[in-house]
């Protein structure tokens, strides 16, 4: 008798109850990667945070900026091997609630400081000749229909122009995501443009970002600057990339605790169904089994096919769910850029796989223990 027909033709014995269980099964792990999706989204680029870069942001707030006058005596540093920086610019494109981010930055080295920013060497060169121009993400461009050489005015809300007029810039270039994860939502235009017209807060920047030589020494060099501008104007607070974006995200909740406790709270209640299930097909079936031992199958090999039977109902649902959670969450961010960094982890789709073979051998252990010791006169006295 061959092992597999004998599982599946188990599985079949109660098309219903087996294909309902799929379901839930399938529907889980559905939603298990739309959640991941959404706490991946949320941390915004946490798990694609340079290790090898920090971040230096004025002490006191990061709304507080620092003085251009910085950045040599970071250049210089110990341990430093590149600095750029971005000053947040907060303008509005035809409404207020066409929000996306905009920077002001040094075009040359914050490209060097962001390879996951993929522009064509013509297109850096276009922008690096003028000042007016920017460049903007592949999705951001798709939102609002945007094609090189078009002109985007911007209202200043925190910038003004000495004349009072919109910000007008050029589409120079549209970068490409290097990297999954990559916001490719983002505008970026040139610092000196943003210097030369604003009425106030000139030779100022937001934020330093700065390239270590060696990532292990990194909280050393960062303490390092820090010192350097204890007790100034301007003192500073230089962390980790990674340390950055991730209080940045927690200003908006622990979403990921949130979202774990959803995915713990539907597993859970999956594995009683499942495991319900299981119990009470090898209930049906206790006759059956007590003739398999009859013919020959040991204790072993009965425990195993309960449990092989338990694990391909899970693997075969829980594959569909995740499958069908991939083809949706690689179609995109469904909210049209309020989530850039829409994607699923392949470290997720690990965990998932992980759990749904979890799922199947805890939901079959205890009938499969149970259908193991089953004792052939007991069976059948029962049944009789």
């Amino acid at each position: 008798m061959k092992f597999f027909p004998l599982v599946w033709r188990n599985l079949m014995r109660r098309k219903v109850r087996t294909i309902f269980t799929a379901l839930s099964i399938l529907v889980a792990f559905l939603l298990f990667g739309g959640l991941m999706a959404l706490r991946g989204a949320f941390s915004m680029g946490i798990d694609i945070a340079g290790a090898d870069r920090l971040v230096m942001i004025h002490k006191v707030s990061f709304i507080q900026p620092l003085p251009m006058a910085y950045m040599n005596r970071i250049t210089t540093s110990p341990g430093v091997s590149a600095v750029t920086h971005a000053s947040w610019f907060g303008g509005i494109y035809q409404d207020a609630r066409n929000f996306f981010a905009q920077m002001a930055v040094e075009p040359a080295s914050w490209l060097a400081m962001y390879p996951e920013y993929v522009l064509s060497p013509e297109q850096k060169k276009a922008w690096l000749d003028n000042r007016t121009g920017c460049v903007v993400g592949r999705a951001l461009a798709e939102r609002f229909g945007w094609k090189l050489g078009h002109r985007i005015p911007l209202q200043g809300t925190i910038w003004r122009r000495d004349d009072g007029s919109a910000w007008e810039f050029t589409i120079e270039g549209i970068y490409e995501a290097g990297k999954p994860g990559t916001d490719a939502t983002q505008m970026f235009f040139q610092y000196e443009y943003l210097n030369e017209a604003r009425t106030f807060g000139k030779d100022f920047v937001g934020w330093y970002v700065v390239r270590v030589a060696d990532p292990t020494a990194a909280a050393d060099v960062g303490q390092r600057l820090d010192a350097q501008f204890a007790n100034s104007a301007n003192e500073t607070k230089t962390s980790t990339e990674k340390a950055f974006v991730q209080a940045f995200a927690n200003q908006i909740g622990d979403i990921g605790a949130i979202m774990v406790a959803i995915v713990v709270t539907v597993l859970f209640t999956i594995l009683l169904v499942a495991g319900n299930t299981m119990a009470q097909s090898i209930r049906e079936r206790t006759s059956e089994l007590a003739v398999l031992k009859t013919l020959g199958f040991t204790d072993r090999r009965v425990l195993t096919l309960v449990l092989v039977e338990s694990l391909l109902l899970a693997s075969i649902a829980g594959a569909l769910g995740l499958g069908l959670a991939w083809l949706v969450i690689a179609r995109g961010d469904p909210t049209g850029g309020l989530l850039p960094a829409f994607y699923l982890p392949p470290r997720d789709l690990g965990i998932g796989v992980a759990l749904f073979l979890g799922l199947g051998l805890a939901a079959g252990a205890l009938p499969a223990l149970q259908a193991g010791r089953l004792k052939i006169v007991d069976a059948l006295r029962r049944q009789g």
